[in-house]
């Protein structure tokens, strides 16, 4: 199959972001942001929980934009 085949015969890429349900906390934004750039979930929820804090909740904010829209 061609690459032209590929991106035409419909779905989404292998590789593209996707939420992680399957070791999800809450919505699984967090372990899907780990798994595109491969790197412990448990790093990325540190980061949330303490973006959260100094930004006064924006980052709150930014975590449920992506568990709206990526699904």
């Amino acid at each position: 199959m061609s690459q032209i085949e590929r991106k035409t015969s419909g779905g989404t890429p292998s590789n593209g972001f996707r939420l992680d349900r399957s070791n999800a906390k809450i919505c699984g934004v967090c372990s899907g942001i780990a798994n595109y750039t491969k790197i412990d979930p448990m790093l990325v929820r540190v980061g949330f929980v303490v973006g959260a804090l100094v930004s006064l909740g924006t980052a709150a904010l930014i975590y449920a934009a992506i568990g709206l829209i990526a699904d």
